[in-house]
C-alpha cells in the first residue's frame, strides 16, 4: 500500500535524500532511506556515537550488528576535538571509519541541559564548556555550519528542548523560538545530493502546539521531520498520545524520527504509530551497567544467579556474546570489572535492537505487525 501524497505547501528541489515506501501495516511503514552514504532500511535504530565513537565498539563491530547509520553530536564534537579539526582530518566518516550515513544531533539538548552554565537569547545560546569552563556560542547558523564541517549526512535543526513539565504558555514560547531557529537553520544549510536537514517538532504534550509546530516546519520545508521534546519525563502513555496527534500531520513521504527513544517497548509502540527512525543511549549505557536486552526480557548480569549459568544470554541471538560465551563468563567479567564485559554486552544490546527492527520491518511487509508485537512482548515475560 503506497503512502498518501505529501502534505504541506512547501516543495523543495529533490536533493537525493529521499524515503521510499516499501509497505504499510496500519500507520506503520517499512521503507528505504536513500542518502549520499548508502541506503538504510526503515524502521531503523541508530546507535549513538556521541563523541565520534559508539562506546566500547569498533566500527567493524558496529557494522557487524547490522547497523547502517549512526549518530554523532554537535555539542560534544565542537568542544573536542573541534569541528574545524574534524574537517581538516577528512570529516567524521573518515575519522570514525564509518562509510555509512551519519546523523548529527544539533547540540540543543546538551546545551539546554547545562542549566547555570548557559544564557539563552533570541539568537542562540552562550554557554560554558562542561570540560574546561571555556565560553562558546551556538546559534542556528553556527550549529548548521558545525554539522557541515563534520560532514553529517543528516543535519538536525538547532532547537530548544522544552523542559517537562511546562505550562502551555512556556511551551508555546519555547516552540515558537525553535520554529524561528528552524527557519534560520534552513537558510544556512548547504544543499548537496544525498544530504538533508531535518526539522524538529516541539510543543511539549499540547496537541495544538504540536500542530502549530508541524505547520511551521512544513511551510519551511525539510528533507525529514523529527519529533523532539519527548522521553523527558512525561511517561510512555503521554508520549504515545503526543505521537497519535503529531505523526498523522507530518508529510507522509518523509521519514519521521523520534529523538532519544527508547526501550524496546517504546520502539514497538512508536513504529506502530508511524515512526521510522530512532536513537537512544539505552542499549550502550545498559551494556556498561551490566544489563542485557534479550528475547526473554532484561537480564542483570551482576546478579549472583548467573554465576554458574551455562547458557547464552539469548539463544535467539547471533552476536559474539551469545554464540561464543555463556552467562557465567560475562557475569565474571562484570564482577571483575574487566572492560570486555561491557563491550560484549554493548555489542549484544545493539544487535538486539537491530534484530528487533528487522523483525518489525518484516512484520510490516507481511501485514502482521500486531501479532509480531504481541509475540515479542509475550517473550519478555520469561525473565
Amino acid at each position: 500500500m503506497a503512502p498518501p501524497a505529501r502534505q504541506g505547501p512547501a516543495e523543495r528541489e529533490d536533493t537525493g535524500l529521499r524515503w521510499d515506501c516499501a509497505g504499510c501495516d496500519g500507520a506503520a511503514r517499512a521503507g528505504l532511506l536513500h542518502t549520499a552514504h548508502g541506503a538504510v532500511p526503515t524502521p531503523v535504530f541508530m546507535p549513538v556515537g556521541t563523541a565520534g565513537t559508539v562506546k566500547g565498539m569498533t566500527a567493524d563491530a558496529v557494522r557487524a550488528t547490522g547497523a547502517r547509520i549512526v549518530l554523532g553530536n554537535t555539542y560534544h564534537l565542537m568542544l573536542r576535538p573541534g569541528a574545524e579539526r574534524v574537517a581538516r582530518l577528512g570529516g567524521l566518516h573518515r575519522m570514525m571509519d564509518w562509510a555509512g550515513p551519519i546523523l548529527t544531533d544539533s547540540g540543543g539538548f546538551q546545551v539546554m541541559s547545562l542549566s547555570g552554565l548557559r544564557k539563552m537569547d533570541a539568537d542562540g545560546v552562550t554557554f560554558q564548556s562542561h570540560i574546561d569552563g571555556s565560553k562558546h556560542r551556538l546559534t542556528p547558523a553556527r550549529s548548521i555550519e558545525i554539522q557541515h564541517l563534520l560532514d553529517a549526512t543528516i543535519t538536525m535543526s538547532f532547537d530548544e528542548c522544552t523542559p517537562f513539565p511546562a505550562t502551555h504558555e512556556v511551551a508555546a514560547t519555547s516552540m515558537r523560538l525553535s520554529m524561528d531557529w528552524a527557519a534560520r537553520g534552513r537558510a544556512a544549510f548547504v544543499p548537496r545530493p544525498g544530504y538533508g536537514l531535518f526539522g524538529i517538532v516541539q510543543g511539549s504534550t499540547f496537541p495544538d502546539l504540536r500542530a502549530e509546530s508541524v505547520a511551521a516546519l512544513t511551510r519551511i520545508g525539510f528533507e525529514g521531520y523529527a519529533v523532539g521534546g519527548l522521553a523527558v519525563g512525561e511517561g510512555q502513555a503521554a508520549m504515545f498520545d503526543t505521537l497519535d496527534v503529531t505523526v498523522p500531520l507530518l508529510p507522509h513521504t518523509h521519514p519521521p524520527y523520534l529523538m532519544g527513544v527508547g526501550t524496546p517497548d517504546d520502539l514497538i509502540g512508536a513504529v506502530s504509530r508511524g515512526i521510522d527512525m530512532f536513537d537512544c543511549v539505552i542499549p550502550t549505557r545498559s551494556g556498561r551497567m551490566g544489563r542485557a536486552y534479550t528475547s526473554g526480557g532484561v537480564l542483570n548480569l551482576r546478579n549472583a544467579r548467573h554465576a554458574d549459568a551455562d547458557q547464552p544470554l539469548d539463544p535467539e541471538c547471533d552476536c559474539p556474546a551469545c554464540t561464543r560465551h555463556v552467562r557465567a563468563y560475562i557475569h565474571h567479567l562484570i564482577k571483575a570489572e574487566e572492560m570486555l564485559g561491557p563491550m560484549l554486552l554493548t555489542w549484544h544490546n545493539i544487535r538486539y535492537y537491530q534484530r528487533l527492527m528487522e523483525r518489525l520491518r518484516a512484520a510490516i511487509l507481511a501485514g502482521r505487525l500486531a501479532a509480531e508485537a504481541a509475540a515479542i512482548r509475550a517473550g519478555w515475560a520469561a525473565v
